[in-house]
């Protein structure tokens, strides 16, 4: 049986009141949590900065380059 990898990581950040508020209230239009909005909006900052590390790209459905037999 293969491994579980923990594919997230969590840290502290530190954000002023006001940043931190109009934040919530984003996520709350987007229904979004709180922690999903920054997610999002770190994922679209590393897109569009073109900084996103590429994932594997499916070539079939069901079939992808990583060899699955361990």
């Amino acid at each position: 049986m293969a491994k579980k990898e923990n594919k997230t990581k969590s840290f502290i950040l530190r954000i002023d009141n006001d940043t931190m508020d109009a934040i919530e209230a984003w996520a709350a239009d987007e229904f979004r949590s709180t922690n999903g909005q920054l997610q999002w909006i770190i994922s679209e900052a590393l897109r569009k900065a073109k900084r996103m590390p590429k994932k594997n790209k499916v070539t079939e459905i069901g079939e992808d380059h990583e060899n699955t037999d361990q």
